[in-house]
């Protein structure tokens, strides 16, 4: 049997950028709102949040030095459709935040 899904995938219909924000509007008309200091505070970029090998060990690039340029976001790139890649101004653009993440991410503002 197959099961239908009878919601559609959420994904990101729009994103503006206003002062210290990201501002998201999603397909199903809701928004979120992000603070840049919230996204770039929890890059999960293998650098920044670090990956795990077979075992578990856990393995990061040594800390950033963060600086006003840390938290200006330059730009947004699509990721499929199922994220988006930010563009630091300090060249930081490794990290890739999913949909569930950015939710997670607004919802703690």
């Amino acid at each position: 049997n197959t099961i239908l899904m009878s919601e559609k995938q959420l994904q990101i219909k729009q994103t503006e950028i206003v002062n210290d924000f990201l501002l998201i509007q999603w397909t199903d008309e809701t928004d979120s709102v992000i603070s840049l200091s919230r996204m770039r505070d929890n890059c999960p970029c293998a650098a920044c949040e670090g990956e795990k090998d077979a075992l578990g060990n856990i393995y990061k690039g040594p800390p950033q030095r963060m600086t006003e340029q840390s938290y200006q976001l330059k730009g947004l790139k699509p990721v499929g459709y199922y994220g988006l890649q930010p563009y630091w101004a300090d060249g930081h653009n490794t990290g890739i935040y999913t949909i569930s993440f950015l939710k997670i991410l607004s919802a703690e503002n």
